[in-house]
Parts: C-alpha cells; sequence; structure tokens
C-alpha cells in the first residue's frame, strides 16, 4: 500500500531490539487493559512453539526489565518487544489516533506489518518465533552489536579496514550514530580500534548480530514459511527503512523480511524522507524513547520547528508513565478524540463505565468487530439475492457416537442436559443456544463465565478438574462442550474406576433445612480449603485465611472462577447474579465468609417461603 499523499496522521514508528521498558510497561497495565489482551493472544502461541508463555514473565512484581529478559531464551524479548508495541499501537487507536505511516526499527518492522493487518497478532508471534530460531540456527550465540558514534561512511571505513565478511554496518541510525554487528571477537576487535581513534561507543543489549550478511543461509527456510501463513491486504501504509519503500499488497512479504537478515536498516534516511512528504508528528509506539531520541538527530540540519516527537511505554521525570501526556498532546493536535472509544461504548454497552467497558473490548473488540463484519456481509447478499436462504445443519453424529456406550448417554442427551443448566444459569430462553451458536461472539458468554458454566456441567456429570493445558477457545459451541464431556465420559468409562454417575446438586431447602443446623465458618472454610487443594494439588497448609489466591499461591482469576463454581455447587448454591465480583473475595477466608452468608441468606429465603 504505497502513499505519496500528504499526511492525514501521526508516523508510528515501532522500536526494534531494546525497546522495552519494565517499570513503563507495570505502570501502564493497571490503565490499559490492551497490554493483557495483546499478550493473550500471544501466550497460546508462544506455548504451541516455545511450551510456555510470556503472561507469568511480564506480569508480576516487582517489573522485569530487559536485561532479565535477555538472560532468558532469545525469543523471549523479542516477544515481549513485539508484543509490547502491539499493546501501544491498540492503545492510541482506541483513543482514535489514525496514523498516516507505520514504520519500524529491525524487529519492529514486523510489528508495523501487524498492526497495518498483514498478519494477525498470532501469526506475527509466529513469524517473530521463526525469525529469533533462524537467526539462532546462524548465530550460535556467539554475534553482538556496538553502536559508534561515528557516521555511516566512517563507520563503513572501520569495518572495511577490519576485512572480515562477518562484521558489517547493521543500522544507520543518524550521522553521529552508526550499528555495527558481527562476531563478539570482532566487536571486540572494533571496541580497541574505537578507543585508539577516540570514537565513542555503547554495546547493545541484542540476543544476535543482526542484519548481517552472515546470515544469508537463514534466509530462504525463513521466506518459504513466512509464503505459508496468510497475508491480508494492509489498511494503513508501511514504510521500510530497510527497503527504503512502502510495501505493495500484492508483493511476498515473507521475501522481503528474508532480505533483511543481511541488509541494514537505514533509519536517518527513512526518517528524511517521511519529514519531506510533509510527516511532523511522529510517535514511538512501543517501550523505551529510543527511536523518540534518534528522530531529531536524523533530522539535524533540516527546520524541525514544527516536529513533535512523542512516546508512549515509557517513563519520564519521578519514573511518571510518558503516555498519558502523549495521548493529551495528539488530542490537542486533533490526532486523537477525547471519548475515541467511548463513542462505541454509548452505542453498544452504555449501561456500563469507561473502564469496564475498555476491559471488554479490549478483550473481545477483535469478535465483535469480526461478527459485525461477518453480518453486514450476509446483510449485502441479501440485498443482492432475496431468495438467498441460510440454512446450517448439524454434522451428522457416527453411529458409535449416535448409539453411546452402554449406560452413558449420548450427544443428543448430553447437549440437552448441558443446554438447560446453561439456560438456566444465564437466564436465557433454551432455544437460543443452537449446536453452532458461538456462545462469546453470538450469544455475549464471557471466557470467565464460560469456565464457570463448563465447570457447573462437568460437576453434574462428575468429571475430575481438567489438565492446565487445556485451552477453552477450542470449545466455543455448546456442541463442542457437549461432545467434550461425552469424550471424558468415555475416558473414565476406559479407566479401572467405574464411571461416577451424575450427583444432583444439594436441593434448596434441605440445605436451607440443615442438619441439625448450617455448616460455621471454620467448617465451611475446611471444606473449601480440601475441595481448593485437591483441585490444585497444593498441600493445604498453604491456604491459610490470609494468604492471597492469586498474588500469593498464583491461582489465576480463571481458575478461581472454576474453583468457586465447584466449592458453590458442593453446598448447593444458585448461581450468582452477574454483578459479582471475584475480586472481592482475594482470600480463601473471604470465599469461605461469602459462602456462609449465602448459605444463611438462602435458609432465610426457603424459610419465608
Amino acid at each position: 500500500m504505497p502513499s505519496t499523499q500528504p499526511a492525514s496522521g501521526p508516523v508510528l514508528l515501532f522500536p526494534g531490539q531494546g525497546g522495552f521498558d519494565g517499570v513503563a510497561f507495570n505502570r501502564a497495565v493497571g490503565e490499559h487493559p490492551q497490554l493483557r489482551a495483546v499478550f493473550e493472544l500471544i501466550d497460546p502461541v508462544a506455548r504451541e512453539i516455545c511450551g510456555r508463555g510470556l503472561t507469568d514473565v511480564l506480569f508480576r512484581e516487582p517489573p522485569v526489565e530487559l536485561a532479565q529478559l535477555l538472560k532468558d531464551e532469545p525469543w523471549v524479548s523479542q516477544l515481549a518487544i513485539y508484543g509490547t508495541g502491539l499493546s501501544a499501537h491498540r492503545i492510541l487507536t482506541d483513543n482514535g489516533v489514525r496514523p498516516s505511516v507505520l514504520m519500524g526499527h529491525s524487529l519492529g518492522e514486523i510489528t508495523a506489518l501487524v498492526a497495518a493487518g498483514a498478519y494477525s497478532v498470532e501469526d506475527g508471534a509466529r513469524i517473530v518465533l521463526r525469525r529469533t530460531s533462524a537467526i539462532a540456527g546462524r548465530d550460535a550465540g556467539n554475534g553482538a552489536m556496538i553502536a559508534l558514534a561515528a557516521s555511516p561512511a566512517r563507520s563503513r571505513h572501520l569495518v572495511a579496514l577490519l576485512e572480515n565478511e562477518s562484521l558489517a554496518v547493521a543500522t544507520e541510525n543518524h550521522e553521529a550514530q552508526t550499528v555495527l554487528s558481527g562476531p563478539r571477537e570482532t566487536i571486540a576487535q572494533v571496541k580497541a580500534i574505537a578507543e585508539q581513534l577516540g570514537i565513542g561507543f555503547a554495546a547493545l543489549d541484542a540476543s544476535f548480530a543482526f542484519h548481517n550478511p552472515a546470515l544469508a543461509g537463514a534466509a530462504p527456510g525463513f521466506a518459504a514459511y513466512v509464503r505459508d501463513l496468510p497475508q491480508l491486504p494492509m489498511s494503513v501504509p508501511v514504510y521500510s527503512p530497510i527497503m527504503q519503500r512502502f510495501y505493495e499488497d500484492d508483493e511476498s512479504i515473507g521475501d522481503r523480511l528474508a532480505d533483511h537478515f543481511t541488509q541494514p536498516v537505514r533509519f536517518s534516511t527513512a526518517v528524511r524522507f517521511l519529514h519531506g512528504r510533509g510527516d511532523r508528528t511522529f510517535v514511538e509506539a512501543g517501550g523505551r524513547a529510543t527511536l523518540t531520541s534518534l528522530v531529531p538527530k536524523a533530522l539535524l540540519g533540516l527546520a524541525t520547528d514544527d516536529v513533535t516527537v512523542l512516546s508512549t511505554l515509557s517513563v519520564g521525570r519521578g519514573n511518571a508513565l510518558r503516555l498519558p501526556d502523549t495521548l493529551a498532546a495528539l488530542r490537542e493536535a486533533g490526532f486523537a478524540t477525547s471519548d475515541g472509544l467511548d463513542a462505541v461504548r454509548r452505542q453498544l454497552a452504555p449501561s456500563l463505565s469507561r473502564d469496564e467497558f475498555s476491559v471488554f473490548w479490549a478483550q473481545a473488540g477483535r469478535e465483535v468487530t469480526a461478527l459485525v463484519n461477518q453480518r453486514l456481509s450476509a446483510f449485502r447478499d441479501r440485498a443482492v439475492d432475496s431468495a438467498v436462504a441460510l440454512s446450517a445443519e448439524p454434522a451428522a453424529d457416527s453411529d458409535a457416537v449416535a448409539a453411546g456406550a452402554p449406560g452413558l448417554p449420548g450427544r443428543e442427551e448430553v447437549f440437552a442436559t448441558v443446554r438447560t443448566l446453561y439456560a438456566e444459569a444465564l437466564e436465557y430462553p433454551e432455544e437460543v443456544f443452537t449446536p453452532e451458536a458461538l456462545l462469546e461472539a453470538e450469544l455475549g458468554v464471557d471466557s470467565v463465565k464460560q469456565v464457570e458454566l463448563l465447570s457447573r456441567a462437568s460437576t453434574h456429570y462428575g468429571l475430575p478438574a481438567r489438565s492446565t493445558d487445556f485451552r477453552l477457545g477450542d470449545y466455543e459451541t455448546l456442541d463442542k462442550i457437549a461432545a467434550l464431556i461425552e469424550e471424558e465420559l468415555r475416558s473414565l468409562t476406559g479407566s479401572t474406576d467405574p464411571v461416577r454417575e451424575p450427583e444432583p446438586a444439594a436441593d434448596s431447602e434441605a440445605v436451607a433445612a440443615g442438619a441439625p443446623g448450617l455448616p460455621g465458618r471454620e467448617e465451611v472454610f475446611a471444606t473449601v480449603r480440601t475441595l481448593y487443594a485437591e483441585a490444585l494439588e497444593y498441600p493445604e497448609e498453604v491456604f491459610t485465611p490470609e494468604a492471597l489466591l492469586e498474588a500469593e499461591l498464583g491461582v489465576d482469576s480463571v481458575k478461581q472462577v472454576e474453583l468457586l463454581s465447584r466449592a458453590s455447587t458442593h453446598y448447593g448454591l444458585p448461581a450468582r447474579s452477574t454483578d459479582f465480583r471475584l475480586g472481592d473475595y482475594e482470600t480463601l477466608d473471604k470465599i469461605a465468609a461469602l459462602i456462609e452468608d449465602e448459605l444463611g441468606r438462602l435458609r432465610l429465603g426457603s424459610a419465608a417461603a
């Protein structure tokens, strides 16, 4: 999508190596749910390819810093930089920012392409991971990078002096800073020569020697991998400081990204080109403020009185996050709106507060947008041909499934039971739960509520807790939920233990009546502690009354919903109202108090009846 039009919005710059600031990241998390939302998309890809995610590494106290990430496996810092850049982009666009151009520095070029819509967030993470592994296979951890306080021309003379094909100019940041990459021993020679010549230098926080001819052998395999990923049209022009041109929608982006393995980033030339095109506002979308500091130096010698340079996920004086001031400056310039996402909130969910809707949109905005586009497409089709009839017949079950195993309910029976459970808990009419209806995208059942409902259904059938790698997102319809439960019941049948018959939840009147009275706080606490300990495979003694379930024991909110649902089912308690706040019950003592209180109110209600 080439663009020679005058600037109508800011240029967003995505950093590469070094583009992560732990303190800024930590300060932004509480106010901007986009960070968690982006990394929730990246995490499954990291687990699939690398065996673990990033959430536990990044979302913690005290803040993790880049130096710590670099001590981990190389992919960790690369994905952290990528995800942080995308998060900053989402925050900006959710506040009404409509950039004229996106431009990335090294790794940041992948971030820019994903932000423009060329790839999904997940596929962008796959590209980053494949890039890291491809380079690691050639570099073997022996590469390094150094920034010289010298012009590109002088730096190239120094490279020629050493006569080493593995030493190269990797980045031309401005006339007084050039980055070289090469083997560690060669970089050590560069340092020695720079000291003799009085050239300042600084070692860079980089995992490998990027943008180096020695990486040529890694390029073909990487290009082939990226070519197999779906490439989509870009919604915003992306300018490459490596190619010194805009990307085209019809070119193979995988081949271009592979070319970058051996080519230098000519950042200063690119900034000067965009300035000449009329761009005057540059915003760094990512951690730190490295590119923010480079832009004025790249424009040295040009009239820059009207140039504005801003950063996002970086800190200023007193470790204050710069993002709020940046958004304010963009609003004043007319590049951001005062309400931004609030206009959408007022149309879709006026009953929610801004903060509540911001959290919702960060989690479900993409799905809502996709659903709207899908419905619009269907609407247009009907307008063109009113005779179009939409039919969706559920796939026929196999004979074995239809027949069911002896003593076990078949798929249809499981589906009917689960549909009733879900309908009662949500107060929905049963008929809306068709086999193919998407629970979240079409019926508005968010992931936390889905965990609770699945837990209730599992308890109804006496199924054990699932493993920690269970992916709720794989079961987005009630038909898939029914198939899962049916399969798990069959697995139990195949074990040496007999299949447990479903135990009905305790009747409300029986619970209220007690025998002879209701359990006290200590008894409830002991019972709930045993339930939680068995499900989590923790020793019971760690569950002290004041131990924080998430902050101290590592029980995330989704797992807490499931465990509370199991405890509630154990006591025959009804589903809670939609305004129930799990965060108010962060210790087991508070959970026990809640259950004790609900049992008391249930008894009073039965007595009044």
